[in-house]
């Protein structure tokens, strides 16, 4: 069954037994944000069509951001994009966007994921979760170590929802409607 088959977090949370809290669990680290960025995607949300479709999304507001935080861990992790993350036939399918060990054997070699982000495709965060959801635990499955924690977000390029994974417990920041301290971008 595909990731995107799953489309509710309750549905996720009982077929794999995952406990379900909403915690902040973010530690606030200094995070020095290029000028040559910041002007870029400046540009982008005022004089381009940056949200005019799900792709442009992607495209436009995601993945630009995912590189740019990437590119400081870029000697231990690499960033895929729509990479095939199969672990069975009911945890399968095409992630927007893994972060994973970097291998030794070089930049073709898929090894670990670690993060895992879902596009919240029409502003449906419930479905995009539950989806992130599957293949966090996907991820921590063939990682073989369900101690290691593995990461989520879900986007929509506006809002960035935060969760995490460690053994069967899900830790998630999820913000919705009016701002919410400890909440990113809310």
């Amino acid at each position: 069954m595909p990731f995107s088959a799953y489309n509710t977090i309750g549905a996720v949370v009982k077929e794999f037994q995952i406990t379900y809290t909403q915690s902040n669990f973010i530690i606030e680290t200094e995070f020095n944000i290029p000028d040559h960025f910041r002007e870029d995607l400046e540009i982008v949300m005022q004089d381009g069509a940056a949200d005019c479709s799900e792709y442009a999304i992607c495209e436009n507001l995601i993945y630009p951001v995912l590189k740019e935080v990437w590119k400081q861990y870029r000697q231990k992790f690499i960033l895929w994009s729509h990479k095939s993350l199969t672990y069975d036939e009911k945890l399968s399918g095409f992630p927007e966007y893994i972060l994973a060990k970097k291998s030794s054997l070089g930049n073709v070699v898929f090894d670990k994921p670690y993060f895992l982000l879902i596009e919240a495709k029409q502003d449906n965060f419930e479905a995009g979760w539950a989806q992130c959801m599957a293949e966090m635990i996907a991820a921590q499955r063939l990682n073989e170590n369900p101690e290691q924690e593995v990461f989520g977000i879900v986007s929509n390029g506006d809002r960035w929802q935060l969760g995490k994974l460690k053994s069967n417990q899900g830790y998630f920041i999820l913000c919705r409607g009016n701002p919410t301290p400890g909440c990113p971008n809310s």
